[in-house]
């Protein structure tokens, strides 16, 4: 099988794809202390709540699942698929566990972890996108090529990887749950967007309430976006003389406007009044 077509078929077909070089195959009991994480797994945050119900389970029936892990050496195992199962089955006090055992090259390693966590339907949106770069990363694809191969549309997957813009510490109050993907959405592109993120659990603002706040500043730099390079140049010459950073805005008509000039310290809007005053 085409390796590049699995990826639109989802994990099980990754993970049974026959490889002749593979003779560990089969499922067989590893001790747990054998075992090992994935270092590169996109999935970073395990409930604790969540895993000590499967831990729970796990005890009572057992682990239904195996998880899918390949050798390392000194006969150590590295986990494929199943990390939680993993944990769980660590907090229910198994010491061996039924694992299948494949044959993977570390490209394949990856990719099975993003694609098992893409079919999560508890995977947080930061950790969705970060799963979703890492395959365009590691297939070479586009947003739209991915989009098609995962059954997601490509509006979805831009407006996921957007996130990814984000400050990391909007993006860690967004898998907490603090903040929505809406209200993350809102706050990107914005100047001191992790404050605005802070007042937005302060107050419980809606994300209507932070669209409304963040659009005055958005417009604005829609309108920056698409100015005159002659204006764009202009701003550049005052900036060079002056040794700030200047705007130049014009208004409908185009025969009145405003200049802006932007300080970054006291000392600075200081320096400003002293010529203005000469």
């Amino acid at each position: 099988m085409n390796k590049d077509n699995r990826l639109g078929m989802g994990l099980g077909a990754l993970l049974s794809t026959s490889n002749s070089k593979d003779n560990n195959s089969g499922v067989k009991k590893i001790n747990i202390s054998q075992i090992q994480p994935n270092p590169t797994q996109p999935r970073k945050n395990f409930k604790e709540n969540e895993l000590a119900e499967l831990a729970t389970s796990i005890k009572n029936q057992g682990l239904i699942q195996p998880i899918v892990v390949r050798m390392l050496e000194n006969e150590q195992y590295q986990i494929i698929a199943g990390e939680r199962r993993w944990r769980a089955s660590q907090l229910a006090g198994l010491h061996e566990l039924e694992c299948v055992v494949r044959e993977f090259e570390d490209t394949e390693v990856l990719e099975a972890a993003l694609i098992e966590n893409i079919q999560r339907e508890d995977l947080n949106v930061i950790e969705e996108a970060n799963a979703y770069k890492g395959l365009i990363q590691l297939k070479n694809i586009t947003n739209e090529s991915l989009a098609k191969k995962v059954g997601k549309s490509s509006s979805h997957i831009s407006n996921i990887l957007r996130l990814l813009d984000l400050d990391t510490k909007i993006q860690e109050m967004v898998i907490s749950g603090d903040l929505s993907m809406g209200h993350a959405r809102a706050l990107i592109g914005v100047p001191n967007a992790y404050e605005k993120a802070k007042q937005v659990v302060e107050k419980n603002l809606s994300v209507r309430q932070v669209e409304k706040i963040t659009s005055k500043f958005k417009k604005t730099k829609k309108i920056e976006k698409f100015k005159d390079p002659n204006i764009l140049d202009l701003e550049k010459e005052l900036s060079n003389k002056i040794g700030l950073k200047t705007s130049i805005q014009f208004n409908e008509n185009g025969s009145s406007g405003s200049l802006t000039l932007y300080y970054s310290d006291l000392n600075q809007l200081d320096e400003i009044m002293k010529r203005l005053k000469k």
